[in-house]
């Protein structure tokens, strides 16, 4: 989530039950059969580890050898579906299955992001699951992360427990990190579903925006910036004052950048957060609406996130290393939150900021030098797993809800940020924004009333610019 604040600006179910279950000491890293499955295995013909092409399709994986009609117990895998991603599956044994994700669309190098369903299974049925292509080494599973699993009568995610996940180098896949997790299917007509992280997916995003316009908020306004490469909506959502979008009425803007990487699924959870507390009635949010323009783009990559990518668009471009040119037809959301943020501001100037060269075109480093010294732009990294309980070194794992509670406590340090504690319930927007006048970081920017020509658009690591870094390791994930 990508933050930049302006300043001075002048306009023209049912009970859940535990999923997981014990299975013993940690697995064994097995030897693989030659041919270790009857049928092909999903993207690869020859079941070399480095060939998968294209997700798991209602794949039923059966014994070696095996010749007649399937049964209970032979496990069927999908990723057919939005946000899913699964590979390959190969047939070990009857309780032990290698799992291969698929790599990004038209970039092999990140295989990180796993969402899948499995059925067919008998009851009680205990499973060894081995994700053996990770691109990363570096994980959060070596400090007690789990994946996430509901089914469909329990259809709140839990994580599964600690005991039951083990993250190692495995001889057998060239001494490459294997993350194994045993799991017991309690349930036989269920059908189970294991991600990397709590999905959110393009769907629920558009879901909820069109729930908020039939409330009808005269504060919230939302356009279409324009349209992915796949034709995705690219929303801006505008949450202020109505008074604040007259002509001629100085303001200050935050703007707002979400899931630029589609696998950092958090950022959606913080950014709906973010949103449902300004719409509401908090005091505190209203006096925020009275100061404040909030301008948000909560999706900026709405292909990769429907494929099921975890770093990068349907071409394969990592878009947070493309702000400096992007392209308006290899990465329209890029180019038209960029070109909206041009014509805002008014003041361009050249800032040195964050000169490490691997950080180049992010939208960090580059609103960094394009903004001037009354600007600040942050990136806000949420862990895919769990922070740190103030004043103690205990994890508490995150939840949906605490994702969002976050997104609820960010909003609400505007008000701290902007030193207008004492404006609360101040009914004069005069008053206020008298108040709020003293100096703090912002910029300058033209708004345009109309958006109609623009394009649409988790460790926790807080950079702010200037070349100022605040690293929080306990909220430290692995999407840098």
């Amino acid at each position: 989530m990508t933050l930049v604040i302006y300043e001075n600006y002048k306009q023209q179910g049912s009970q859940n039950r535990s999923l997981g279950h014990s299975a013993g000491d940690r697995p064994p890293c097995r030897k693989r059969p030659i041919h270790n499955h009857s049928l092909p295995s999903a993207g690869s013909e020859n079941g070399g580890d480095d060939v998968v092409v294209g997700n798991v399709n209602k794949f039923l994986v059966i014994p070696t050898g095996y010749t007649g009609h399937p049964k209970k117990g032979h496990l069927i895998f999908d990723a057919c579906f939005e946000s899913g991603n699964l590979g390959r599956v190969d047939y070990i044994s009857e309780f032990e299955y290698d799992l291969f994700i698929r790599p990004d669309t038209c970039n092999p190098r990140f295989r990180v992001w796993f969402d899948f369903t499995v059925e067919n299974m008998k009851e009680y049925q205990r499973v060894i699951f081995n994700i053996v292509n990770f691109s990363k080494t570096k994980s959060l599973y070596r400090d007690g992360m789990t994946p996430v699993v509901k089914s469909t009568s329990r259809s709140k995610w839990q994580r599964l427990p600690s005991k039951n996940v083990y993250y190692y180098r495995c001889p057998d896949h060239r001494k490459n990190y294997v993350m194994s997790f045993a799991f017991c299917f309690d349930r036989d007509n269920e059908i189970y579903q294991f991600a990397y992280c709590y999905p959110y997916t393009y769907t629920r995003l558009q879901h909820y925006l069109d729930n908020l316009e039939r409330r009808n908020m005269d504060y919230f306004r939302r356009d279409l910036l324009g349209l992915s490469v796949q034709q995705r909506r690219l929303d801006l959502l505008t949450i202020t004052n109505p008074v604040n979008l007259n002509p001629g009425v100085e303001q200050k803007i935050v703007f707002i950048t979400a899931r630029v990487h589609p696998g950092e699924s958090p950022a959606s959870f913080v950014c709906q957060g973010f949103i449902d507390f300004l719409v509401s009635q908090h005091s505190v949010a209203k006096a925020l609406r009275d100061v404040l323009v909030f301008k948000i783009v909560p999706m900026l990559n709405p292909d990769g996130v429907f494929l099921g990518n975890y770093r990068c668009s349907l071409m394969g471009f990592d878009l947070n290393r493309h702000w400096q040119d992007p392209s308006a037809w290899a990465h329209p959301t890029l180019y038209g939150v960029k070109q909206l943020i041009v014509q805002m501001y008014d003041n361009p100037s050249s800032t040195c900021f964050n000169r490490d060269a691997v950080k180049a075109g992010t939208g960090r480093r580059f609103l960094g030098g394009l903004l001037d010294d009354t600007s600040y732009c942050y990136t806000l990294e949420v862990s895919f797993y769990s922070y740190v309980v103030g004043g103690t070194t205990s994890t508490v794992p995150y939840t949906e809800e605490a994702y969002m509670k976050l997104g609820n406590n960010l909003a609400r340090t505007f008000m701290d940020y902007y030193k207008t504690n004492n404006v609360a319930n101040t009914k004069s927007l005069a008053s206020v924004a008298t108040f709020s006048r003293e100096k703090s970081p912002g910029l300058r920017h033209t708004n345009h009333q109309s958006c109609e020509n623009n394009s649409e658009n988790s460790k926790t690591t807080v950079s702010g610019a200037r070349g100022h870094e605040i690293n929080r390791k306990d909220f430290r994930s692995q999407a840098l």
